[in-house]
């Protein structure tokens, strides 16, 4: 699923979408990308010879008797095409680092996709966030000035008499504990929106009048019976699947140094010590040098670099297994939170309504004197904090559906996914249907 599907918010897209153009950790990742694409271009070049072309020019004077009876001074002009050092890979060994230069690519290509998903899913919870703070600030800026209000009015009544000055202070409590709460809440609106901004890449353009929360912001439901087998699409998953493969073929690399190792160096051209006779018949020259080395004694070191690989392979193996632990994991955490968080919002909201009529009942209450202001003091704190819970409540349960997106892959852009994703073919993934 494409990112903009599962997150229909026009502003959140637009945020995104600066996210995925001007993140600093995603550049970093698209680098790396290429230093590792660079990588398995140098390795694959061993394959195949290095022919480099030369022409050289000596003047040379020789003693008599060593060329010839007599001084000679000459000159001498070469041209030639030569090959060194090119290996006959019999053995698989130039092929395999070839085969861990290209899973390496392909797996910090993946890496680069993870990054993707985790920028698009930190984005989405951080605009959540905001506008979480978003909602809350308003409700208590609400209840200061509801406060405030009656705060003017029992000074009034104190003033002709008709309250004590203990209902007064409570009263002034009541509305130093909604200024502080207002406070709290700015500084954290500001210290989320530094971290957006850093998400972004740039000040991220939020719409200047307050927002509340939008349960359509993010996508309800990702879609109903989706297979496990969609888990092998997760870009660690793949990831982890590229790096146990390039562990195999380092074994492979790692097994051939124990065979002959042939490699050839050529050169084919021409030669005169006229500059004028240096391409006419019979000046041509030619060298053909096969070399053969055998490893015989080298003190373990061979051993040693296979035993390693095969380390390093057994690591690879155990990471790969513990990704997809992991990945069952992530998503049976985001569905539990997704079904008891939507159970908690619909207890918050039945006690916010209870809430709502306490406090009520209790002002009644006391302006009918059948009881003390603390009675109306405690019913209106309650009140402010079952507000606010219910709004927290809200949030947690959208960002369930982040962290569910998440968990499954995720979605990017066409122009942003490069590599294909294979399939899992060592360590297939069950079946089963997701709940």
């Amino acid at each position: 699923m494409n990112w903009s599907d599962y997150f229909p918010d026009a502003q959140l897209q637009a945020l995104i979408g600066q996210a995925l153009e001007h993140d600093r950790d995603l550049r970093v990742a698209v680098q790396r990308v290429e230093e590792a694409r660079a990588t398995y271009g140098i390795q694959r070049a061993d394959q195949f010879p290095t022919i480099a072309a030369g022409s050289t020019y000596a003047r040379f004077r020789a003693p008599g008797g060593v060329l010839t009876s007599e001084p000679l001074v000459s000159s001498l002009y070469d041209v030639s095409l030569t090959e060194s050092n090119w290996e006959l890979d019999f053995w698989g060994r130039v092929r395999n680092l070839k085969g861990a230069a290209l899973q390496d690519f392909l797996a910090t290509d993946e890496a680069r996709r993870a990054a993707t998903v985790s920028l698009i899913a930190q984005v989405a919870d951080s605009y959540l966030v905001l506008r979480e703070y978003n909602e809350r600030i308003a409700l208590t800026r609400q209840t200061i000035a509801s406060r405030a209000e009656s705060l003017r009015i029992f000074r009034r009544r104190f003033e002709v008499g008709a309250i004590s000055r203990l209902d007064l202070t409570q009263s002034e409590i009541l509305l130093q504990q909604a200024q502080t709460l207002a406070a709290q809440l700015e500084q954290s609106r500001a210290t989320e929106a530094h971290a957006l901004d850093l998400l972004v890449g740039e000040p991220a353009h939020l719409s200047p009048v307050p927002q509340q929360l939008e349960d359509a912001s993010v996508r309800s439901e990702p879609g109903a019976g989706l297979p496990s087998e969609l888990l092998a699409n997760r870009p660690d998953i793949v990831a982890a699947e590229h790096q146990l493969r390039a562990a195999n073929a380092n074994i492979g690399a790692a097994r051939a140094a124990f065979f002959p190792r042939i490699t050839l160096t050529s050169s084919f051209g021409t030669t005169s010590t006229a500059l004028h006779s240096l391409f006419a018949s019979g000046s041509g020259v030619w060298v053909f040098l096969p070399d053969l080395s055998l490893p015989i004694f080298d003190a373990g070191r061979n051993r040693g670099k296979l035993q390693l690989a095969q380390a390093r392979r057994k690591e690879a193996v155990a990471q790969y297994e513990k990704t997809i632990q992991g990945a069952f994991r992530d998503v049976a955490d985001a569905l539990s939170a997704r079904e008891w968080l939507t159970d908690q919002v619909q207890i918050a909201r039945d006690t916010l309504a209870a809430q709502t009529e306490r406090a009520r009942l209790a002002r009644l209450r006391y302006d009918n004197g059948a009881t003390p202001f603390l009675e109306v003091l405690d019913a209106q704190r309650d009140l402010l904090s079952a507000q606010q819970q219910l709004v927290q409540t809200r949030r947690a349960l959208l960002s369930s559906r982040v962290a569910l997106y998440a968990s499954l892959g995720g979605g990017a852009p066409a122009q942003v996914d490069t590599a294909p994703a294979p399939s899992s073919s060592e360590h297939p993934i069950p079946q089963d249907p997701l709940p």
